[in-house]
């Protein structure tokens, strides 16, 4: 039996306004792939797109989506993607465009640089906090949506030991 290959491009959509992020869904984000690929490279690129092309997993907090589609055409549908700037969903337009951040063989490749990337922008943006209380609100932001139990207990003594070495 043959194994058919497939390529997943992780994407970040960026939206002018956070809250419309909310109105999104797989098959909105799909369609306006599908026509942007299909403006692009004509009847061709429709039919590549058309066979095994799919919304894996769509992030509507964050405006992350992983997009999987056949080895064979990624460098197709990844040329199509900067001439997506809206998408339709629910009777509105949403104008936003996406930013290519990772092209990986697996799933597993991507949420493994996903992971690496949050943490990059997480130590971006930290030192932009004006007063310890801010800091204080985004880790505590942060142990609320990703550690659980006796993870986030080992994690908190971790933070206020820094926290202590520092003053």
């Amino acid at each position: 039996m043959v194994r058919v290959k497939s390529r997943y491009l992780l994407c970040e959509l960026n939206v002018s306004d956070r809250s419309s992020l909310l109105l999104l869904d797989d098959r909105a984000v799909s369609a306006a792939v599908k026509a942007a690929v299909a403006r692009t490279h004509g009847d061709y690129g429709a039919a590549l797109c058309s066979i095994r092309f799919n919304v894996k997993y769509l992030n509507a907090h964050t405006g992350i989506v992983f997009l999987r589609f056949p080895k064979s055409c990624y460098r197709l549908l990844w040329s199509a993607l900067p001439f997506i700037t809206s998408i339709e969903t629910r009777g509105q337009k949403i104008p936003c465009f996406f930013n290519c951040l990772h092209v990986g063989g697996t799933i597993r490749t991507c949420q493994k640089f996903l992971i690496r990337y949050n943490k990059q922008q997480l130590h971006r943006m930290l030192p932009t906090c004006k007063t310890k209380e801010e800091e204080n609100q985004v880790c505590e932001a942060i142990l609320n949506c990703s550690l659980t139990g006796g993870r986030r207990e080992a994690f908190e003594d971790e933070f206020e030991s820094e926290e202590d070495e520092e003053e």
